[in-house]
């Protein structure tokens, strides 16, 4: 652990969590209830393809929230990371899922789909 990490406490959280779970969602909102537009479109997106992830709401904490922004230097939520790698936030994970780019990005990473028709 970097002297970074035990200053930033956020920034430890989010690097965390994206290394322990194969597919993250930090949103605004649940899975279960999404809290704006952006955030229920890349749920929509990753069931119907059947991806399981974890989903993270970033507006149970402004530090989260303005945290994750930083992490990434990518200005909106939601932001979809796959293998601890960033993907995109909405309209990427949209134009990638309409390119079928991101069935294939997770069949690459070893990400196994169920249950949808991807």
């Amino acid at each position: 652990m970097t002297d970074q990490a035990v200053a930033d406490p956020v920034r430890n959280f989010i690097d965390e969590t994206v290394k322990s779970h194969d597919v993250v969602l930090f949103m605004k909102g649940t899975p279960d209830s999404p809290r704006c537009g952006f955030s229920s479109l890349a749920v929509q997106i990753l069931d119907h393809i059947g991806a399981p992830f974890v989903g993270v709401d970033v507006l149970q904490d402004e530090a989260l929230r303005e945290g994750i922004k930083a992490y990434t230097d990518w200005p909106t939520i939601p932001q979809l990371y796959v293998k601890g790698e960033f993907v995109g936030g909405s309209d990427i994970v949209r134009e990638m899922f309409n390119a079928g780019e991101l069935q294939t990005l997770m069949a690459d990473k070893g990400v196994s789909l169920g249950g949808a028709d991807a």
